[in-house]
């Protein structure tokens, strides 16, 4: 088999993952924030002020409740790679 360096995890891959996470994050951020406000502005009709307002409901879970999730789920398989490769080194 070929060892592949590209699919390996690494410290020196964090940056990228963790510019990632924040990235969406900011992403869903800003989104909520602009619907928010482009819900309030007295030009749209009241339907499309309701599709706003049910677009708002069903992100909002992501943003509050799934993306911290992601992300503590990441750091603690971060953590466990990390771990692991110390006791495989020491095992040589």
């Amino acid at each position: 088999m070929k060892n592949n360096k590209k699919a390996q995890m690494g410290v020196n891959n964090l940056f990228d993952l963790v510019l990632q996470l924040v990235l969406i994050g900011m992403i869903l951020g800003v989104g909520l924030v602009v619907l928010g406000k482009f819900a309030v502005t007295s030009g749209i009709t009241n339907d499309a002020s309701t599709a706003i307002n049910n677009t708002i409901t069903a992100l909002t879970p992501i943003a509050s409740d799934w993306l911290p999730l992601i992300v503590t789920v990441t750091v603690l398989a971060i953590i466990l790679i990390i771990v692991l490769r110390s006791f495989a080194i020491r095992t040589r």
